[in-house]
């Protein structure tokens, strides 16, 4: 295990990463959808919400340990299902899992993995969360909750704000491809990358293992362009989530909410949880931010007297961004970029150090808000007139009609 005691905040994380990774996988992780506008605000507005400091209070017994749709975590957090994580580090996912769960927090394996779901329950002992994108292939999909259900995986994560695909420019203009084309700009990048060349050296796992070999007509990389190109189902409706629900039979989360109307839906379908996500500035360009969207939802759901979970993602770099989160009315979060960067700068040891990083600013914030128990957190521990703003003035929202 490296020493990365000098490794003290995310950004550190990211540099490393930066000088690391092949650069069109950086620029896939570290990138938004066209102007970047709403990535960018993603984190600009945790900025913007300050924090009440508190004096001559009992800091002893601190604790972040709470649960997630009944699942004991170390604290509010999880880490998010991203494509291509095999691609920051070999066997990207399989270190990734390791990490969270010798730290005690969840991991979500994305449809879009380089390492598959049968490698990742090989490689570790505590259940994890499988991501669906829905596709066009049906049989492929079923076959797709089949297999995490055999591979004991604890809840299914559907992503919701995927049915058609945001551009992002960058991974245009590198040509995004996993693994990277032989292109003369790609093989002068690759020798400047030897530690990311030295360990791709020792894994097969190249490409997205879930679906080479197991969709129809993809049994190569020559086909699987094209294949994934054409499967996202712009179709996607409620009445799949139901049906969805059905087939999986366990534990159901969806996530890129970003409306009450929406979050209503999602709580009146059976979903144990919903995710506020803009998936991370990847999508919609001009949309809100995750946790400008996030009180509002709230309200919603608590009008509703639902029982559902809120949780947020997008635009969290630090404990302090957790801890804003559940002070506006998240039950827990989820990390992307962040445990992307730990895994590209130092695979398995730097996503443990992401972890390491985001739980202490955690715990010592909530201890300078005066708060030993992240359950006693609430918006108390925020400056008035820093995130009111976040609150909008709307009406309650009438009843939607199945």
């Amino acid at each position: 295990m490296k020493d990365l005691t000098k490794i003290t905040e995310i950004e550190d994380l990211r540099r490393v990463a930066e000088r690391k990774v092949p650069r069109m996988f950086y620029d896939y992780v570290d990138s938004g959808s066209w102007t970047q506008t709403t990535y960018r605000n993603n984190e600009t507005d945790f900025d913007r919400i300050k924090l009440r400091q508190r004096v001559l209070v009992d800091m002893e017994g601190r604790s972040l340990a709470t649960t997630m749709i009944g699942e004991d975590v170390h604290m509010p957090v999880a880490i998010a299902p991203t494509g291509f994580t095999g691609m920051m580090w070999a066997d990207g996912e399989i270190h990734a899992a390791r990490a969270a769960e010798k730290f005690g927090v969840p991991f979500s394996l994305s449809t879009m993995s380089i390492c598959s779901i049968e490698d990742v329950a090989t490689h570790t002992t505590r259940p994890f969360w499988f991501q669906l994108y829905v596709m066009r292939d049906k049989e492929f999909m079923v076959n797709l909750i089949k297999r995490a259900k055999a591979a004991n995986c604890s809840a299914l994560v559907l992503t919701a704000d995927l049915q058609v695909l945001g551009q992002r420019h960058k991974d245009i203009k590198n040509g995004l491809s996993a693994p990277p084309k032989p292109t003369l700009a790609n093989i002068l990048n690759l020798m400047t990358k030897p530690e990311w060349c030295l360990n791709m050296l020792g894994t097969k796992r190249r490409t997205f293992g879930n679906i080479v070999g197991h969709a129809k007509g993809v049994g190569d990389l020559s086909s699987l362009s094209s294949w994934t190109a054409e499967q996202f189902d712009p179709g996607l409706s409620w009445e799949d989530v139901a049906r969805i629900k059905d087939m999986w039979g366990g534990k159901l989360i969806i996530k890129g909410i970003m409306e009450p109307e929406d979050a209503i839906m999602a709580a009146r379908s059976g979903a144990d949880a919903l995710i506020v996500s803009n998936h991370g500035g990847r999508q919609l360009d001009g949309a809100p931010s995750s946790i400008a969207a996030l009180p509002d939802i709230v309200q919603a759901i608590q009008a509703e007297d639902s029982n559902i979970e809120i949780w947020l993602d997008s635009g969290i770099r630090s404990g302090q961004d957790v801890l804003k989160a559940i002070a506006l009315g998240a039950k827990g979060t989820m990390i992307g970029r962040a445990f992307l960067y730990g895994l590209g700068a130092y695979g398995e040891d730097g996503v443990r150090r992401a972890l390491e990083i985001i739980y202490k600013e955690c715990d010592i914030t909530m201890a300078f808000c005066g708060h030993t128990d992240i359950h006693t957190v609430t918006d108390d521990i925020l400056v008035k007139g820093t995130y009111e703003h976040l609150k909008s003035s709307l009406p309650r929202i009438e009843p939607i009609r199945w």
